[in-house]
């Protein structure tokens, strides 16, 4: 009886040393992650632009502001905003029209990628795809005049900062071609009347 014990006894210590040795490994991993994901988010936000000015807001406007809202301001964005010319001219809207929130969604879902884009990333002459997050196909580039050129439409202020997000105020605004179609149907309405 005494080997079986024995036996068992030596069997015990060495599970007790995996229990150990995982329990310390899972520790220091723990520990490791913590630093890094400390690092990560330190270089971050050294990397993203600090003007957060109340000029910049005004170069939004009042349609912009109710679109910045609409996003997390905690997250990463970059948003193709229409100018507020921009939206009354191509999409006709004023504050007063009763579907100008459903409208600014919509819009919303086009011209906003879920990460920076800043203006000095991107190379003259040259396009990357991102995806909005509606999935549109967003050709991003800069032209040879420095402005940031999305889907055709041009740039008038580039890199604006609101908390997380930056903002790159466009001088048209960035649609599908069906949200495009219902649109101009809409004009078209309006020019019998």
């Amino acid at each position: 009886m005494r080997r079986k014990k024995i036996g068992t006894s030596k069997l015990k210590n060495p599970v007790k040393l995996v229990c150990t040795i995982v329990t310390v490994l899972f520790i220091i991993t723990q520990i490791i992650s913590t630093i890094q994901l400390r690092h990560v988010s330190d270089s971050s936000k050294r990397k993203s632009p600090t003007t957060n000015h109340l000029s910049e807001r005004a170069k939004i406007g009042e349609f912009g502001e109710t679109v910045i809202e609409m996003l997390p301001g905690d997250l990463a964005f970059t948003l193709f905003l229409p100018s507020e010319e921009a939206i009354r001219r191509d999409l006709r809207l004023s504050r007063n029209d009763s579907d100008s929130y459903a409208v600014l969604t919509r819009v919303l879902g086009f011209s906003s990628v879920p990460r920076w884009i800043l203006s000095a990333d991107l190379e003259r002459g040259k396009q990357e795809a991102y995806d909005s997050i509606s999935g549109l196909n967003l050709f991003v580039g800069k032209d040879l005049n420095g402005n940031v050129v999305v889907n055709g439409v041009v740039s008038e202020e580039v890199d604006l900062r609101i908390g997380e997000i930056i903002v790159h105020v466009m001088d048209g605004v960035i649609m599908d071609a069906e949200f495009e179609q219902s649109v101009r149907v809409d004009d078209e309405g309006d020019e019998g009347d």
